[in-house]
């Protein structure tokens, strides 16, 4: 990864996912893949070590002011679904070895397909 474009990617990865109020998961492994050519298995495992840290300050600007109320709110519906987000990283983790790249390409086309259109239709 080059020296300036991998920091300036994290920079505008950073900042959509400050903007957004998300941890940037939907650009961090379509970049290093599109941008760097990083095989699509690595670069889960990068967008991993890479969303910690974002996630981390987000969460640390979030919890300054009232946007996470809604979380209170939605109490049960968020720890379903963090349960679930849990068992399925669990599952995933140790089919990682067992589904093939080629697999997983355009399985993550489609989704990002099937998101974009989902929230242009939203808003």
């Amino acid at each position: 990864m080059g020296s300036v474009s991998g920091p300036l990617a994290g920079f505008i990865i950073g900042t959509v996912a400050a903007v957004m109020g998300v941890a940037g998961g939907e650009l961090l492994i379509p970049t290093p893949v599109l941008l760097f050519g990083i095989d699509i298995k690595l670069a889960g495992s990068l967008s991993l070590a890479v969303s910690l840290p974002t996630m981390l300050t987000g969460f640390a600007r979030y919890s300054q002011d009232s946007s996470f109320a809604v979380l209170h709110r939605n109490r049960t519906f968020v720890l379903l679904m963090a349960a679930g987000s849990i068992i399925g990283a669990f599952v995933g983790g140790q089919l990682v070895g067992a589904v093939p790249s080629t697999l997983l390409l355009p399985a993550l086309a489609l989704i990002l397909v099937i998101s974009s259109v989902k929230v242009w239709r939203h808003g």
